[in-house]
């Protein structure tokens, strides 16, 4: 008699129930998470919707004055914040310290203007009364990047807040601690239970996030991470803000200032390791000034101090994590193999943890991979082009679309170029940066939506027309009448 053949042995991995946090600096492991399975995310989602309840119809100025006591709160622990960052994702404790007093500035903003965003508009029809309202969506979910791990959290949770929604939010896994301040410097606010969660985890989680019953949806991440996040959300036709990549050109004219652009191209291109997606990415510069440009931001970015995140005197960290170290080395390899010249660093540093030195490229192409994809590290690629047309031009030709700086002493020429440029936002003279003022936010792969601003607050909101006639006035005119 024939027996039955013995079992395979099962190998597949058993489902993680927990991840770890290293230091980038070093390479140690600095903590680890317990991930939060479905039905636990399915409960905090379901707690934020009893919190929405009562949340939601508390007046718009009172709810501006939780937050107010939160950048309070920020303010307050701004070393403790910073030293979280820096530990867990590499970032300098200068730019760090810099990062909070950012999330203070903006939860006070919001604050103090929330009632005035909120107001209804009026609107002059035939009716007795017309207005536009603005309520509450919901619950809103969120997934968060590591990059700037406050920043990306506050600059959704704090409108979310201040228009009367309830948030849950997902950190990187990269960077969770952050992400825990945030919440019980909210709880320590005097915040409602339920009003703003953090729960941890990874892919699943996210996952779970999108599928709870969540209103809509918010994320801050790569292009792929954005269309699977936009598919899930589809199955039930919850809305989605994308935040994606960029890579952001940077346009010196003939007539720029050459000194002022080269020293500003140096923070537009290695802030936070180039860590950022409004870092320029890609430098654009007419060719009768190239080699000025070149030559002096080759001696800016030969200054920089690249070491201890922790260190005052540090203007370059490490990246975030061993496979993004990889992926820039990966990148400039591809360029060097095809043809473009280093003329500073373009090396690994042999170091503990993942240090790459800041790198300037010049003579390359769109067939290299610096130019063709976005470029998340301290490498900054030149390229000459003959004229002010054909760098608008080159600046254009990408799919991506979120911010723009232009270098030229002719600021009579600023609104015809701002025009031009297919981007969200574009900087004259300037460098690119998010502002609670102002939106934020890109077309074409960059994204959909914006955030920050009145217009950031108003895509978290129920859009409401209200028309109201007297009862003695009866039918509205004939025209009004069709659909």
């Amino acid at each position: 008699m024939v027996g039955r053949p013995p079992r395979r042995k099962d190998r597949r991995r058993p489902h993680a129930r927990s991840f770890k946090v290293v230091n980038p600096a070093t390479g140690k492991v600095l903590a680890r998470y317990s991930i939060a399975p479905p039905d636990e995310v399915r409960s905090r989602v379901a707690k934020a919707r009893e919190a929405f309840r009562s949340w939601s119809t508390v007046d718009p100025e009172a709810r501006g004055a939780y937050l107010v006591r939160f950048a309070e709160l920020l303010r307050k622990g701004k070393d403790e914040f910073a030293r979280t960052m820096s530990l867990e994702m590499g970032k300098t404790i200068r730019e760090a310290s810099a990062e909070v007093e950012k999330c203070a500035w903006a939860s006070e903003y919001f604050g103090k203007n929330a009632a005035k965003f909120l107001e209804p508009e009026a609107v002059t029809t035939e009716a007795l009364r017309s207005y536009i309202a603005f309520h509450p969506r919901g619950v809103l979910g969120s997934i968060m990047p590591w990059n700037f791990p406050m920043w990306q959290i506050i600059r959704f949770a704090v409108p979310a807040l201040a228009a009367g929604n309830t948030a849950v939010v997902k950190p990187s896994s990269l960077s969770p601690r952050s992400g825990l301040q945030i919440e019980e410097a909210f709880r320590d606010a005097g915040l409602p239970e339920g009003v703003f969660q953090i729960v941890l985890g990874d892919r699943t989680t996210a996952k779970a996030l999108i599928r709870a019953d969540v209103d809509m949806v918010s994320v801050t991440g790569s292009v792929g991470t954005g269309i699977d996040v936009a598919r899930e959300a589809a199955r039930d036709l919850k809305k989605v803000i994308l935040e994606l990549g960029g890579s952001d050109p940077f346009i010196v004219a003939e007539d720029a200032d050459i000194t002022a652009a080269a020293k500003a191209a140096v923070n537009a291109r290695f802030v936070n390791c180039g860590q950022s997606c409004i870092a320029a990415k890609r430098f654009l510069v007419v060719d009768a000034v190239a080699d000025e440009f070149r030559s002096a931001f080759v001696e800016n970015a030969r200054r920089l101090q690249v070491g201890d995140p922790l260190d005052p005197l540090t203007d370059i960290g490490p990246l975030s994590s061993r496979s993004q170290c990889d992926e820039v080395a990966a990148q400039v390899d591809d360029a060097v193999r095809k043809g473009a010249q280093v003329n500073l660093g373009g090396r690994r540093l042999r170091w503990p943890g993942y240090f790459y030195e800041p790198t300037v490229l010049s003579e390359v192409t769109r067939r290299m991979r610096v130019l063709r994809e976005e470029t998340f590290g301290p490498v900054a690629p030149v390229t000459s082009v003959a004229n002010l047309e054909a760098a608008v031009r080159e600046a254009n030709d990408s799919p991506f679309g979120l911010g723009a700086s232009v270098w030229t002493r002719s600021t009579s020429l600023a609104d015809e170029i701002a025009r031009r440029i297919e981007a969200g936002l574009v900087f004259v003279n300037g460098t690119v940066r998010s502002d609670p003022r102002m939106p934020f936010g890109g077309i074409k792969h960059s994204g959909i939506g914006r955030e920050l601003s009145r217009y950031g607050l108003l895509e978290m909101v129920n859009v409401k027309s209200v028309v109201v006639y007297s009862p003695e006035a009866g039918q509205p005119p004939q025209q009004m009448r069709a659909e």
